[in-house]
């Protein structure tokens, strides 16, 4: 715990962090890979509680808090800011860092090591020096996309907001289910180079660690982290300005007071209200779903590779036709969604 301790200290304990080399990387796949039993089934498969909670498409609705919590990061918003292609192309984004994750989360052994190689070839690239002074970081403080600390921080965020949406629309799950999604995602967080000494041992203690994060000056938003948040959330046609309406009233909500303020979010206690009515009459319109409607389309390619059938889920692939026709019809690219 005294490594993680030391992360909300200040700007020093930040320009420490040492970087994930394909050394350290490979030493942690080698350890994944002794533990995989069936390698059809990838790092989880069917029963572990990372398929269970991942699998719920309304944890999309927790990829806006995910993104502005990881911008709230000033290594992560200035390379966001200086290298991805956010602004161009933010479907083509979506589409490339939820291939690779659900590659990593559903896909067999072969694919989740060959999409942790790639992020971390695509991280190694990502270099450069912070522009503005911004809580504990001043004006040309380096980072790097594969400084450990920054890695468990986006980890983090993703396990986090995962959470926090699934239980709103299911309730609480038990303490065990919850300890078991955690330690699940720990093999997870070793496809990014994240080593278990500086991963949070138990549950109790990653709750500890985000608390921590978000009190300290760590996380603070500047001015590239508010305006990739702005134009997120700014709809390209009117088509979808009613549902990039709802995901950031459902975004700012769930952020802390804090945070909402520093990216700008006007709040009230009339915002507040339909924050929480939209969630009651969330949770029981998606319960009600058949559960083939419900889950991402990974899933179910998932299941069908792991029962021994061949090529994609055509139902699955359906969905995802339908998903490209739908974006294509208000104006935006067509990503990948398996």
């Amino acid at each position: 715990m005294g490594q993680i301790a030391v992360l909300a200290s200040g700007v020093e304990s930040e320009r420490a962090h040492p970087l994930v080399d394909r050394e350290q990387l490979e030493a942690l796949m080698a350890q994944e890979v002794a533990a995989v039993a069936r390698p059809e089934c990838g790092l989880f498969g069917p029963g572990s509680a990372m398929w269970r909670v991942d699998r719920e498409s309304i944890l999309f609705l927790g990829g806006g808090r995910a993104a502005l919590l990881q911008l709230a990061h000033p290594f992560v918003a200035h390379a966001v800011d200086q290298h991805s292609k956010t602004r161009s192309d933010p479907l083509g984004r979506f589409q490339r860092t939820f291939t690779n994750v659900y590659a990593m989360v559903f896909g067999d052994l072969d694919s989740a090591l060959r999409s942790a190689r790639r992020v971390h070839a695509i991280h190694q690239r990502i270099v450069g020096t912070i522009n503005e002074d911004v809580g504990a970081f001043s004006q040309g403080s380096p980072y790097a996309a594969n400084d450990v600390h920054a890695l468990l921080w986006v980890h983090a965020t993703l396990i986090d907001s995962a959470l926090l949406f699934y239980e709103q629309v299911f309730g609480v799950l038990p303490k065990t289910q919850r300890e078991a999604y955690y330690q699940g995602s720990k093999r997870f967080a070793r496809l990014f180079g994240i080593p278990d000494p500086i991963l949070p041992a138990t549950l109790a203690d990653f709750e500890a660690y985000m608390r921590r994060m978000l009190d300290s000056d760590v996380i603070s938003v500047g001015e590239p982290a508010r305006e990739i948040a702005s134009f997120l959330f700014s709809p390209p046609s009117a088509a979808l300005g009613p549902p990039l309406r709802f995901l950031k009233l459902m975004t700012a909500g769930s952020l802390t007071p804090r945070l909402r303020q520093e990216f700008g979010f006007r709040w009230s206690g009339a915002r507040e209200r339909a924050y929480h009515g939209s969630l009651a009459l969330l949770g029981p319109v998606y319960r009600s779903l058949p559960l083939r409607l419900r889950v991402v389309p990974a899933y179910s390619h998932a299941l069908r590779r792991v029962a021994g059938g061949k090529g994609p889920d055509p139902f699955a692939r359906r969905v995802e036709s339908l998903l490209r026709a739908g974006l294509a019809r208000v104006g935006m690219p067509k990503p990948g969604l398996g």
